[in-house]
Parts: structure tokens; C-alpha cells; sequence
């Protein structure tokens, strides 16, 4: 088990009972939206507000406990994995997101051909395409294929 209080001490944040709540959901739901997580949160502090579940979403992310990523068009997803070099698989169809590992090694792993004078420290890598669940039903369904050459 994470020791969330013990976290927040050491990324010199307050421990609270909506921090410790907040950082809770995230460990069970890795990849939650905020309205995951706010439901997520409702069961484990009733008392906390939406608005606090927010701001402990900020503060976290921002003393580097939380991870946000934002795939194209879907809303801000959390997770507990930082300070790795490690990417995203999304579902095209239900929007599911699992981590994957970079195959090439330390951050950033991607290296434009110019990078016009910028120092650049980290690259995000989305892949997409079909679980396995959705591509298996998309197969299932008479008259359809798979879809394919999407970017």
C-alpha cells in the first residue's frame, strides 16, 4: 500500500483529509478522469467538496505526486506513475488508457530533427488503435471491418 501521507510531507504539501483522499482514488482508478475521481472521492470522504477535489488535483499535479495526461480529444486523465519515462495506449472506441513502456531508454526518447533552440526534457507519446474487447466486437459485428489507416 502507498503511503500517501508520507508523500505529501515529502513534496512539502499539508496532509489532509482530501489530499489523502484524492491521491486514494488515483492509486485504485490509474487514468481516472476528474469526475472518476470526485466519485471516487465521495465514497471515501463524503465531506469532501467537488471544488476541493480540484484543487488537491492541482496541487498535487503541480508538487509532481500526480501525473495529468490529455489525450486528443478526451477530458484530463490523473495517474500516480511519474518521474519515469513511460507512454499511453488509448481505445479509439471505449477510450480505455493503459501505460507502456518508451522502447528507447531515458527521457525524452523522441528527439526532433531541429529543435529550434529549445531544451527540451520530455516528449508525450499517445498511441492509438483498438483494445482488445472493442477490436473483438467490431469483428463480431456482420458487415463491419476493423478500422484501419486511422491517425
Amino acid at each position: 500500500m502507498i503511503d500517501h501521507e508520507h508523500q505529501l510531507r515529502a513534496a512539502g504539501l499539508r496532509v489532509t483529509r482530501p489530499r489523502t483522499a484524492v491521491l486514494e482514488a488515483v492509486s485504485t482508478r490509474p487514468h481516472a478522469d476528474s469526475a472518476t475521481i470526485v466519485a471516487l472521492v465521495g465514497e471515501l470522504a463524503p465531506t469532501v467538496s467537488r471544488q476541493a477535489v480540484f484543487d488537491c488535483l492541482n496541487a498535487c499535479t503541480a508538487a509532481g505526486l500526480l501525473r495529468r495526461i490529455e489525450p486528443a480529444g478526451m477530458t484530463a486523465r490523473y495517474e500516480l506513475r511519474v518521474g519515469d519515462n513511460h507512454h499511453h495506449l488509448v481505445c479509439r472506441s471505449c477510450g480505455t488508457v493503459v501505460d507502456i513502456e518508451c522502447a528507447l531508454g531515458a527521457a525524452p526518447c523522441l528527439a526532433p530533427a531541429d529543435d529550434h533552440g529549445f531544451v527540451i526534457d520530455e516528449a508525450e507519446v499517445t498511441h492509438w488503435g483498438m483494445c482488445p474487447a472493442c477490436s473483438a466486437r467490431t469483428e463480431a459485428m456482420p458487415g463491419t471491418e476493423p478500422a484501419k489507416g486511422m491517425s
